[in-house]
């Protein structure tokens, strides 16, 4: 029986101002088109930034 290829990504996100990789998320391929850009926490400034899709994980 063959298994069924999933229309979600796993996708890493990327801080613009650190560079830094701390998020992991999903998104589905067919609705997000376009790369997914989040406002997120980031640790290292202690305030929150803007966070863009950088690669595909998997």
């Amino acid at each position: 029986m063959a298994k069924k290829k999933g229309n979600r990504l796993i996708v890493g996100l990327e801080c613009t101002e650190t560079g830094m990789r701390s998020y992991v998320t999903q998104k589905n391929r067919i609705n997000t088109t376009d790369k997914v850009e989040l406002m997120k926490y980031n640790p290292k400034l202690r305030k929150h930034t803007l966070h863009k899709e950088v690669q595909r994980l998997k």
